[in-house]
């Protein structure tokens, strides 16, 4: 798994074949190792994250966790860098600071949803744990099942060892030459007042570093290990402390190592959420799309739909996605809109294709459909009609105006004939029309299955007849 910050919606029709068992792999699914073999870490000479990161395969190991029940969610900086290494459990690298809150989600959605197998750890810095400090404190209280490992060397090691707010008082860095002044966080207090159930506070090189950290993935709710470490990088200039004195690196006193707290009082979010609501789990089941149309698709194709907020823009984009996997084709849909959702524009690029799809931008749009000015405008913005090729269809509203490039312009009535709120479907559906990449029943039978179905259905027999 990956993300890279855009809000997407993705539907995909796909099989998923198992893979063979590794030579590391025993016959009941379990491993010895999850990382890959021969795996070069690429941290610095000395660097603690070559600890930990072996004290958190190892753990996995203990606990003998198939690789598919294992979600290893990375942060940026140095350790963004450590999901790369492992070979059989999922990853998934996320924005600076979210990896706490993607894990959460992940967490709550299997719990609820699943049967909650699986297993999320999340690998994060001190510079990450400070800018995401609410989501770790949302998660303590929620009491998700999720682990977090906090490889916490004082400082921001990736962009040039700047002072964090893990930084002990006089430690010096790239932005505090002559010492910090500000007093540091301490994580496991601060975690205690949020109600953690499992909180431990160790050093990189503990022999028994491997038994904390799996005695966390196992305990049955929110859990944080803190590994204290040095960047030989940034952390020995200056600064009097070495790997073996971490205990005191605080100024004045000495931290205490090992289990803080270890209680399963608390229940996990998942646990209470389905005895508080019995049944709820069933109430909105995944909708499964099964392919009963044939599509023509011979290449992959790049839809971008753009109109005003609130004139179903991005639901109209939607169906367009489904009638694609019900035509036994893959879909993928990333939405856009202003802060203020309900006014300017509303954006959809949809990617339509026979094959797997590995990227979800549209560097040359196959089709673009202008339903409004506020459309017009923001795709204007970001650059798609420049964007646009001799082969490019451009469906635009008659009363926009469409700027000089290369693409083919057909200008329609599409908001006075079908109102502001079918206009971008209409558009959807002449595009469709005109391309005959997608069958029209598979549109008559998606529209059937919407609230205003009416209404579409009598868009599907203006734009296209009774065909």
């Amino acid at each position: 798994m990956k993300n890279n910050g855009t809000v997407m919606t993705e539907v995909l029709a796909q099989s998923n074949k198992p893979a063979e068992p590794s030579k590391d792999q025993s016959s009941h699914g379990t491993r010895k190792t999850y990382l890959k073999v021969d795996a070069k870490f690429p941290f610095c000479k000395g660097c603690g994250h070559h600890h930990i990161t072996h004290a958190v395969n190892d753990a996995l190991a203990k606990l003998k966790l198939p690789p598919e029940h294992i979600n290893i969610v990375s942060d940026i900086g140095c350790i963004g860098l450590v999901d790369a290494l492992f070979d059989g459990p999922h990853t998934f690298h996320t924005t600076h600071g979210r990896s706490t809150a993607f894990a959460a989600g992940v967490e709550i959605a299997d719990s609820i949803l699943a049967d909650s197998a699986l297993k999320n750890v999340v690998i994060i810095g001190d510079g990450g744990a400070m800018i995401g400090l609410l989501h770790l404190v949302n998660a303590a209280q929620l009491n998700v099942d999720v682990t977090v490992v906090l490889y916490n060397n004082f400082l921001f090691g990736m962009t040039g060892g700047q002072n964090s707010s893990f930084s002990p008082m006089d430690f010096v860095t790239a932005t505090t030459p002559k010492g910090n002044i500000i007093p540091p966080i301490d994580i496991i207090t601060l975690l205690e007042g949020a109600n953690a159930g499992f909180l431990a506070r160790k050093t990189a090189t503990d022999h028994d570093l491997a038994d904390t950290i799996s005695d966390a993935i196992a305990h049955p709710g929110f859990a944080l290990v803190e590994v204290l470490e040095l960047c030989t990088e940034y952390a020995l200039r200056g600064n009097s402390i070495r790997g073996n004195k971490l205990a005191e690196i605080y100024p004045g006193k000495v931290v205490e190592l090992g289990v803080v707290k270890n209680s399963a009082e608390r229940r996990s979010f998942g646990e209470v959420y389905k005895e508080k609501f019995p049944g709820e789990k069933m109430t909105k089941s995944p909708t499964v799309l099964t392919p009963r149309y044939e599509n023509s698709l011979e290449k992959k194709i790049g839809v971008i739909i753009a109109g005003t907020a609130g004139e179903r823009v991005q639901s109209s984009a939607y169906m367009l996605a489904e009638v694609a996997v019900i035509s036994g084709a893959n879909a993928t849909q990333k939405n856009d809109n202003p802060v203020t959702q309900g006014s300017g524009f509303s954006l959809s690029e949809v990617v339509l294709s026979r094959q797997d799809i590995f990227y979800t931008g549209i560097e040359i749009p196959d089709v673009v459909v202008a339903a409004s000015e506020d459309g017009l405008k923001e795709m204007e913005s970001q650059g798609v009609f420049a964007r646009t090729g001799p082969d490019s269809l451009i469906i635009a509203d008659e009363s926009v105006t469409v700027p000089v490039c290369a693409g083919r312009i057909m200008k329609l009535s599409l908001r006075r004939k079908y109102l502001p709120a079918g206009a971008a479907f209409a558009g959807i559906l002449t595009a469709m029309k005109l391309t005959g990449v997608l069958p029209m029943l598979a549109f008559q039978d998606v529209a059937a299955k919407q609230k205003r179905s009416a209404e579409l259905l009598s868009i599907i027999e203006n734009v296209v007849g009774n065909e």
